[in-house]
């Protein structure tokens, strides 16, 4: 691709999402360069200050590195209908003789956002292929479908889109995650060990377990975590390995 398509992208990137700077521009040029993702199109996304491909983004990048087929199934054994929990196992072939890319994918109405409740299964299902496809062309991002809520953009709103969130419900269903979803996010952006930080949450808390914890202690624990993961993510995995080592001994 030409520089001056590659520019054009990064140009509308920036007036349609506000804090695309220094080392964002750097990551967008070399999204678009190695993978010919389209800002135009819609294949990508800058959520929470980073990047996220899309589905659609992943299946136009499989058209043109000619695959041959896709793949997916319930894993039955860990779906629940009655609780609307549902595992898909998804696999990309990317040539003939490919023995196949694999993808797993869960959704239940606890990590998926409340405007998709009742459509659980395609959930699990489109996060299994995204999954697989991003194994299958070395795609490092998150895809927005594998998140647990619907993000605001960094998109400015409007005078009215901010009275009518306003009046509108508080929480999880004006936009805003949920206290799980925003540490579930945090882990992923990061590549945080779960555990660790679950061990690591319940110790900041003084409760014996996360679930333990009031929403108000969470909440501080999230806010510490995500200003100390951004601060020096590798001081902070250095403190969550110190969890690992107490539990050894344990």
């Amino acid at each position: 691709m030409r520089s001056d398509p590659i520019r054009a992208q990064i140009s509308f990137a920036r007036r349609k999402w506000e804090g695309i700077r220094g080392p964002k521009v750097d990551e967008l040029r070399n999204l678009i360069c190695r993978f010919r993702l389209s800002v135009f199109l819609g294949d990508l996304k800058f959520l929470g200050g980073g990047w996220y491909v899309t589905h659609s983004g992943l299946l136009r990048l499989s058209e043109r590195r000619r695959c041959v087929g896709i793949g997916a199934q319930q894993v039955r054994e860990f779906c629940d209908p009655v609780a609307c929990r549902w595992v898909f196992k998804a696999t990309v072939y990317k040539s003939p003789r490919s023995r196949g890319f694999v993808g797993y994918g869960d959704a239940d109405p606890s990590n998926v956002s409340s405007m998709v409740h009742g459509a659980e299964m395609r959930v699990a299902e489109t996060r299994a292929v995204n999954r697989a496809l991003r194994k299958a062309y070395g795609i490092g991002l998150c895809s927005v479908e594998e998140l647990g809520w619907a993000p605001r953009s960094n998109t400015p709103e409007s005078t009215s889109q901010r009275n009518s969130s306003a009046s509108g419900s508080n929480g999880h269903h004006n936009g805003q995650p949920r206290l799980r979803d925003r540490l579930c996010l945090l882990i992923r952006q990061h590549k945080l060990d779960a555990g660790l930080v679950k061990a690591y949450a319940a110790d900041y808390c003084g409760t014996a377990t996360l679930r333990d914890a009031s929403r108000d202690q969470v909440e501080a624990f999230i806010n510490v975590l995500a200003e100390s993961a951004a601060k020096d993510c590798e001081a902070l995995i250095g403190q969550l390995n110190s969890y690992s080592k107490q539990q050894e001994v344990v």
